[in-house]
């Protein structure tokens, strides 16, 4: 496949954070931006997004419980 190459001018933190996350994942940092635009072109990203929410919508009391919990027993710390 055929590549062209792009240019953009970024914060110096975006362009750090960018650098460190294609990392993270074990890509080039190009493979990564091409990735992020892919999920966001295809909706993979928003779906996501989305599920998380409907999780949070529906769980939210379980993580409350727990964290008012862990308030209440010294030296307990949430993750």
């Amino acid at each position: 496949m055929a590549k062209t190459q792009l240019g953009a001018r970024v914060d110096d933190e975006i362009a750090e954070l960018a650098k460190a996350r294609a990392k993270d994942r074990g890509l080039p940092l190009g493979e990564y931006i091409a990735a992020l635009v892919r999920e966001d072109a295809d909706g993979l990203r928003q779906r996501g997004l989305d599920a998380a929410r409907r999780f949070l919508d529906e769980h939210q009391a379980v993580f409350d419980e727990a964290e008012d919990a862990d308030l209440r027993v010294p030296g307990a710390h949430a993750a």
